[in-house]
């Protein structure tokens, strides 16, 4: 059991640092995109697209960087109390913690896939059979959802990247859930 733990935290973490490394640079295509809008407004006709895209650029960067921030520590704690404790104490509150992030997680996870299949065009009421339809065949993709703007973007892409930042942070989590069990253990991570 302990080799396939420590199995699941390295794969799990070597892919979240990979995602979050590539992904912190986001925030040099986030400000393209804020200076194009500076500049288009203030010298050109302005574009329609950049709020919008900026939108999904910082939906991106922040949804993607998440298990990354996670892994190295970097979220909010009160440390005024944490910071004082035993790393066996440390160990039980982020055990307890993290259970309650595992539940939001996976609840987040359900409602992101309904979102999404609704975005290509499924009403129904099973969204995972419907993705299950759409790799065999028997369903396929109805009126795209579209944003109410004057772009008018498909919102499909930027729930997608949901379902996967979502995805990337429940397995960030339960590795941090094992790393907790590990260290409770005695063992050294």
């Amino acid at each position: 059991m302990r080799k396939y733990a420590y199995g699941f935290i390295r794969g799990v973490d070597a892919v979240n640092h990979r995602i979050g490394r590539i992904v912190m640079y986001g925030i040099f295509v986030l400000m393209g995109i804020l200076i194009w809008s500076s500049v288009s407004k203030t010298f050109f006709m302005p574009s329609l697209w950049t709020l919008e895209m900026a939108q999904f650029a910082m939906v991106t960067y922040y949804i993607l960087g998440g298990p990354y921030s996670i892994q190295l520590g970097s979220n909010v704690r009160m440390d005024l109390l944490y910071g004082e404790w035993s790393l066996r104490k440390k160990a039980w509150v982020d055990l307890i913690t993290v259970l309650f992030l595992i539940f939001y997680l996976g609840v987040l996870l359900y409602g992101a896939v309904g979102s999404t299949a609704y975005s290509l065009g499924y009403y129904g009421s099973e969204p995972f059979s419907f993705f299950g339809g759409l790799i065999t065949g028997a369903e396929s993709v109805g009126r795209m959802e579209t944003s109410p703007t004057a772009w008018r973007p498909w919102l499909w892409p930027i729930k997608s990247v949901m379902i996967l930042g979502i995805f990337l942070m429940l397995m960030q989590c339960i590795s941090e859930l094992l790393k907790d069990v590990l260290r409770l253990k005695g063992e050294t991570i």
